[in-house]
């Protein structure tokens, strides 16, 4: 028999870093606010109701509270049992969720999708998972992101074992929606400049916002060494004012499970109108 393919992420470290979240204030998150913001904003352009709510990650009490606020059903799960237990979440990875098919109206997923083993899988078991018209909002860290911190673990004297997560990029997020059966899918760029004074500075955001490596197996801890030639490698890049400017790509993505009532496009070779007759120039 053939072996099941090796799981890229670790669901233990998935969770153990959902759980060191829970102990830190909500503040040290600096990217969760920004995220829930974006997806209310979104969210608030849909006119109609969602009885039903599904919550992918119970870390932003904003968010959880808004979703709780709409009158809707809210269902949230969470990989950290110690997170979960703070707003009643069922403990279950998003890719492993077994619950009854066309169980919910909307579901929001405010990050994590990137760092699933099954990209493809996750997505389709979702759109199972919402009823006829129903809508799937998300974000994740999207490719681009990070580039000084990935050249800076790239410098000489630091082994070449891979610590950062590969990334999806819009195309590709646009594609997988659309071949898991998704319509209207619309996925778009949020690009964002955060300025840091260190290497450690930039790591710390990154643990409290749940974004560090669970790869696995885990790669092997920097040594001392190693520390701190990326620590000078990322400094190196500074700007003339000593700080060193980051880039984070956030990819939004939203798509609509199928209704016969929703907008549908012109079927090939429809059009009335010739491109060729409106090209010509007016006389």
């Amino acid at each position: 028999m053939s072996q099941p393919p090796r799981s890229l992420f670790s669901a233990a470290r998935h969770s153990a870093q959902r759980d060191r979240m829970a102990r830190l204030p909500a503040s040290a998150n600096f990217l969760a606010p920004i995220i829930t913001e974006t997806l209310l904003d979104r969210l608030a352009m849909v006119t109609r109701d969602f009885p039903r709510i599904l919550l992918i990650g119970a870390h932003d009490r904003t968010l959880v509270d808004y979703l709780r606020g709409t009158g809707g059903e809210l269902t949230i799960i969470e990989v950290g049992p110690r997170l979960a237990a703070t707003s009643g979440a069922l403990v279950v990875e998003a890719d492993a969720i077994d619950l009854p098919f066309a169980s919910f109206d909307l579901i929001v997923w405010p990050g994590g999708l990137d760092s699933v083993n099954d990209v493809p899988g996750a997505l389709l078991r979702l759109r199972a998972l919402l009823a006829a018209d129903g809508l799937l909002l998300g974000a994740f860290v999207g490719d681009g992101s990070l580039p000084r911190l990935r050249r800076a673990v790239m410098t000489d004297g630091v082994r070449p074992i891979g610590r950062l997560h590969p990334q999806i990029d819009l195309a590709a997020m646009g594609n997988l929606l659309q071949r898991v059966g998704f319509t209207l899918p619309v996925v778009d760029i949020e690009a964002l400049t955060v300025r840091y004074g260190d290497w450690f500075a930039l790591v710390g955001d990154l643990r409290a916002a749940g974004l560090a490596s669970r790869l696995a197996p885990a790669p092997p801890p920097l040594t001392r060494i190693e520390a701190a030639q990326i620590a000078a490698a990322f400094a190196a890049q500074a700007d003339p004012d000593g700080r060193i400017a980051e880039r984070l790509r956030i990819v939004h993505f939203s798509g609509w499970a199928p209704h016969p009532d929703q907008p549908q496009p012109a079927r090939r070779g429809s059009g009335t109108a010739s491109l060729a007759d409106a090209l010509k120039p007016k006389g």
